[in-house]
């Protein structure tokens, strides 16, 4: 007679819970992938659209204005229709008192001569930021992690 040997109840259990576990972990890592990328093609997004603003204001010879509201989540470059951030992303705008528009809004002025208001706008979601700063005297445009991503 042969001696069969299985698994038991117990260790069937044990392997279904660390399974479970497993997709888990793997689930959340993925959610925060995609957040991530979210929120790094936002940054770079508006980084693109400061930019635009700051090369129409040396093209045209006339200032222009990078707008934010960070309660109505929108931003809008220079000449192009206001864009709505995507839903799970908090913008907050640094900028100098006299380009606020209201509480939560305002923007940051462009010169012909490529200088600026100055300021920053910060992204996040999720404890992640990403800040765009700009430079008031040169109107340098950068784009930097907030935290350690």
């Amino acid at each position: 007679m042969t001696n069969q040997r299985g698994f038991s109840l117990f260790e069937l259990m044990v392997v279904m819970m660390l399974v479970v576990m497993m997709v888990g972990v793997a689930a959340v890592s993925v959610s925060r992938s995609i957040g991530g990328a979210q929120l790094r093609e936002t940054a770079r997004e508006i980084t693109a659209a400061m930019r635009h603003t700051r090369g129409l204001a040396v093209v045209n010879r006339q200032e222009q204005i990078f707008l934010v509201d960070a309660d109505e989540k929108t931003w809008q470059a220079a000449g192009r229709e206001p864009k709505k951030l995507p839903e799970d992303l908090d913008i907050t705008l640094t900028t100098a008192r006299s380009e606020l528009t209201g509480e939560n809004a305002g923007g940051i002025r462009f010169y012909p001569d490529g200088a600026s208001t100055g300021g920053r706008v910060v992204l996040s979601t999720e404890g992640r930021e990403w800040h765009i700063t700009v430079a008031w005297l040169t109107g340098e445009i950068r784009r930097d992690r907030g935290d350690d991503q």
